[in-house]
């Protein structure tokens, strides 16, 4: 009677036991996932900012005009000429890389 009462309690203890362990496991996964952050958005350095304002100055925009009423439209208008400007560098790329030495098949 002794042994069983030993054993009951010994199953017990292991059933607590194991019910603690993976409460245990659960907390330091959910702990382990708070703790995983998405990467810093890329910070937009002063070069890269200059580099920018000297594009749509490029493309037609004066800065120094001020809000004279055409503001919006005329930033959109260089923003866009600058935009296309990088499409057809990006394209332009791709064709090279394409249409490098092509082997011929006999």
């Amino acid at each position: 009677m002794k042994s069983e009462s030993v054993s009951q309690y010994s199953s017990l203890s292991l059933c607590k036991i194991a019910i603690a362990g993976v409460m245990a496991m659960a907390s330091s996964a959910s702990l382990y996932a708070q703790t995983v952050s998405r990467p810093e958005p890329h910070q937009v350095t002063r070069a890269e900012v200059v580099h920018e304002l000297e594009e749509l100055e490029a493309a037609g925009y004066n800065p120094s005009q001020g809000d004279d009423g055409s503001y919006p439209a005329d930033i959109q208008a260089a923003e866009a000429k600058v935009a296309a400007m990088h499409r057809a560098e990006r394209s332009a790329a791709a064709n090279a890389g394409q249409s490098g030495p092509q082997m011929q098949m006999h």
